[in-house]
């Protein structure tokens, strides 16, 4: 289970998932820089650490890497209510008090999501047969 981005590391990977492409480490910094006063070094740092964490694969592009992200937002996200859930004493109680803070856009959503589930899931069909006793070649069962 990935540990929960830092607030930097979270703010760089929230442009590489937004972005969707494989980014710089200029890139990353040029966006950064409308926010706050942050130095080139530190996103290359960050994008460094995240790398070696598994966030992101790089390629070189001439003296540059290019960062593309391994998972989704989403995925990431999933993977920490997972973790939270499966740690809880008493998992269904976890699920009735979350699901008690969710908005009801919130709550629309986590409906919708059931009804994909539900239908990307398929029912299992019907049971075979159980074998007959004596493989029913004999012609000699209830004798």
């Amino acid at each position: 289970m990935p540990r929960p981005l830092g607030e930097l590391e979270d703010a760089v990977m929230t442009r590489v998932w937004q972005w969707n492409r494989p980014v710089t480490v200029r890139e990353v910094l040029e966006d950064l820089q409308r926010e706050r006063s942050i130095a080139y070094t530190t996103v290359m740092t960050v994008m460094d650490n995240l790398h070696q964490k598994g966030w992101v694969r790089r390629e070189v592009e001439g003296r540059a890497y290019r960062y593309t992200a391994v998972s989704t937002r989403a995925a990431y996200a999933a993977a920490l209510m997972n973790e939270a859930w499966s740690r809880s004493d008493n998992p269904a109680a976890a699920l009735v008090a979350f699901f008690g803070m969710m908005s009801p856009e919130q709550r629309e959503a986590l409906d919708d999501a059931i009804r994909i589930v539900q239908r990307d899931t398929p029912l299992p069909g019907p049971l075979p047969a159980p074998p007959r006793e004596g493989g029913g070649e004999t012609g000699s069962e209830g004798r």
